[in-house]
């Protein structure tokens, strides 16, 4: 699999609104607020890169399904079990 991002880029910095509770709460349990949100943007963009993936190729795989149960699979025949 290719990376998602290049991780050895520099950071830039940015602002995020959030709430002041929750910010509050972060910083008092010592959360690294860039680090958990660069792992929190990995983990949804990962999940919507596997959703593209899946709809670009939804066809190719109902078609491939739909052959292995008219046909089988090329093992079949071959298996011990």
């Amino acid at each position: 699999m290719t990376m998602l991002y290049d991780k050895t880029l520099r950071k830039k910095a940015t602002n995020v609104s959030i709430n002041s509770e929750l910010l509050e709460k972060a910083k008092q349990n010592k959360i690294n607020l860039s680090s958990t949100l660069e792992k929190s943007l990995e983990q949804i963009l990962l999940a919507k890169e596997k959703e593209n993936w899946e709809a670009n190729n939804k066809v190719a795989l109902e078609e491939y399904n739909q052959k292995v149960v008219d046909s089988g699979v090329f093992s079949d025949s071959v298996r011990s079990f």
